[in-house]
């Protein structure tokens, strides 16, 4: 296991992070809470120390499921616990709300659910254009202060939002989408925080299970499975990215002598960022976590990587569908 650092954090932090969206049910089809208690037990036992969780996985369910691992497991000190504030719903229906009152009443709902009395890293999940950034900052300097968080972070924030929170208060850590299909934060967030000494926590470093080998022409989702509504996943589309992931598969065989989900972690992390978020939410879905250590990729490998990618996928797409809605 590698290890990093985030600012104002005590505890080093391993370079994989265990993503805990889809243990929360909401838009993955459904949990099964042994299944994925089991889960971060045994991200735990390989040596992840970061779990990032949210309140919207599952409408409170991911962080109330991460709390009943993290207490069997016992060792809080060990854990670097990462959570986010700024998303409200109503009837199942999102959206952002980054006031002052919404971050108040969530870190002590969050406190609740994960059963501690802080947390590591706070981040803000989305910007809230409703909402003054400076209201955002305040809020969350002041639970720095009084001790309940100990680093603050952003999620899907641009540069110039960044550059505008910092004016009131400071950010310790950036988390954007950032995969092998989904890099287009290299020239901006990783540059930018690179600059800054700001900490990188890439989210979807698997591309919602299409960088695992695992997925098929066939594959049907069931239920509120997001990758209904992903464009990725739609015809035409879906063909050219499968056979970009088979060609991948087979280049990292050839070089590496590993599969193509054991590259796209180890290309989000030579690409610069500090944490890879890896989601599972059933145990053997992180068996390969051993064959991303030992090796790096050269600037050959880079060229050789991105010349497949522009040979199979000539409609690429980003993230973009699942932002959510401002109020």
């Amino acid at each position: 296991m590698e290890f990093t650092h985030i600012p104002h954090l005590k505890t080093d932090v391993s370079r994989i992070g265990l993503g805990t969206w889809a243990i929360g049910g909401w838009m993955w089809g459904g949990t099964e809470e042994q299944k994925a208690i089991s889960t971060i037990q045994r991200a735990l036992e390989n040596g992840i120390n970061l779990i990032d969780t949210a309140p919207v996985y599952g409408f409170g369910k991911s962080e109330e499921i991460v709390g009943k691992a993290l207490k069997q497991y016992g060792n809080r000190e060990r854990v670097v616990l990462a959570t986010k504030v700024g998303l409200n719903w109503k009837n199942q229906q999102v959206f952002r709300d980054s006031s002052k009152k919404r971050i108040m009443q969530e870190i002590e709902d969050s406190l609740r659910r994960l059963q501690v009395d802080y947390i590591d890293l706070y981040q803000v999940h989305w910007p809230d254009p409703q909402t003054p950034f400076a209201e955002t900052a305040n809020a969350l300097d002041q639970l720095l202060k009084e001790g309940k968080i100990r680093a603050i972070g952003v999620s899907n924030y641009t540069v110039e939002d960044m550059k505008i929170f910092q004016k009131t208060a400071p950010i310790d850590a950036a988390q954007p989408p950032f995969n092998l299909f989904e890099k287009e934060a290299e020239q901006t967030i990783l540059a930018y925080c690179k600059k800054m000494h700001l900490a990188t926590v890439g989210y979807g470093s698997l591309c919602r299970g299409l960088l695992s080998g695992k997925m098929r022409q066939d594959v049907q989702f069931q239920g509120d499975d997001l990758r209904k509504s992903d464009p990725k996943f739609q015809k035409p589309r879906y063909s050219q990215y499968l056979e970009c992931v088979k060609r991948l598969d087979q280049w990292a065989q050839q070089n590496y002598r590993c599969s193509v989900l054991s590259l796209a972690i180890r290309w989000v992390l030579d690409m610069g960022i500090d944490v890879a978020l890896w989601g599972a939410r059933q145990p053997e879905q992180l068996d390969a976590i051993s064959t991303v250590w030992g090796w790096k990729l050269k600037a050959e490998d880079f060229k050789a990587i991105d010349d497949i990618l522009n040979e199979t996928i000539s409609m690429p797409v980003g993230p973009e569908f699942m932002a959510p809605p401002v109020q």
